[in-house]
């Protein structure tokens, strides 16, 4: 990751590096958003050939193959919705992806990056070689192509196949235990808020009362999103997953037939999963991981600070 920012910031003109570069703890950091909305940084399409490349080495080298794949796709959808809509192409353009740097990039120290953009927003804090990608952010607009020549594309489509595979996994107690709302939201519940909070106690289906075949679905699901990010970052992410152990509420709102507007959430001590289907008729979807204390590197940067008093002391 510090290798590929170095060498994207070493490729800016100084208006440029101007654009993309912010202190660590200017609040900008802690500013996200998932709409197509004017952004802070240095957008795509102020960049040349060369840049392109080395921002998309950037955003690569905070994600998984897989991940990876997943954020290029969702920027391309932005050419779908320019037709669909009849768009100039400056509300949507597969280009107004920005890309900021918080701090100076090191191996050792503290600094941060975002890609950001619709239905992007991927926030990267790093502290000492250890790093955290929360908030992380995907949604797709439309979840299921439907015309063109793109037709029957789904760039989420694990992210809702393995969310049903656990409510049909449900006997009808179970569901009727798991499904706590019978309309599903408009949007996740924690939309762009600074720190994830939810009211109230966690509701739903607690995951000690699910058999085995019915827990092994719900840890598919949520290592789907663990498996967003490299290697390394993952096992973070795998690790919250064991030591939640069967600590875990699974709650779904909505209908539960391909087609019905849906939301489901992964609650957990440590960590929460938020996905909902239900704009444009149940063919948008918003999916997001957040770290109830962990949010832009908060706890990282705590521990950080906390080893270097503790080492200068």
């Amino acid at each position: 990751m510090s290798e590929s920012a170095h060498r994207f910031l070493a490729s800016l003109t100084p208006e440029q590096k101007s654009k993309a570069t912010f202190p660590l703890d200017d609040p900008e950091r802690v500013r996200w958003f998932y709409v197509p909305i004017e952004r802070k940084g240095l957008p795509i399409r102020e960049m040349s050939p060369h840049q392109k490349h080395l921002a998309s080495a950037l955003l690569s080298a905070g994600l998984s193959q897989t991940g990876y794949i997943k954020a290029v796709t969702i920027m391309s959808l932005e050419d779908v919705l320019r037709e669909l809509e009849k768009d100039s192409g400056e509300r949507r353009n597969p280009e107004k992806y920005y890309f900021s740097i918080f701090g100076t990039p090191t191996d050792t120290g503290t600094w941060g990056y975002r890609v950001e953009g619709h239905h992007v927003s991927q926030n990267y804090t790093v502290a000492n070689g250890h790093v955290v990608d929360a908030p992380s952010f995907f949604g797709a607009n439309p979840a299921e192509v439907r015309l063109g020549p793109r037709a029957g594309l789904r760039v989420l489509s694990a992210e809702e196949d393995l969310g049903r595979e656990v409510i049909a996994s449900l006997d009808a107690e179970q569901r009727k235990v798991a499904i706590v709302d019978a309309e599903a939201y408009r949007d996740i519940l924690t939309t762009n808020s600074r720190k994830a909070a939810l009211s109230g106690q966690p509701n739903g289906l607690f995951a000690e009362t699910m058999n085995s075949k019915q827990f092994d679905h719900l840890t598919a699901l949520m290592m789907e999103y663990a498996h967003n990010l490299p290697a390394q970052v993952a096992a973070i992410r795998e690790e919250q997953i064991k030591r939640a152990g069967t600590n875990i509420y699974f709650a779904w709102a909505g209908g539960v037939n391909r087609g019905d507007p849906h939301y489901y959430r992964i609650q957990t001590p440590g960590f929460l999963i938020e996905y909902d289907c239900t704009q444009d008729n149940a063919n948008h979807i918003h999916s997001v991981w957040r770290d109830f204390h962990g949010d832009f590197g908060e706890d990282l940067l705590k521990q950080h600070y906390h080893a270097s008093h503790h080492q200068h002391s």
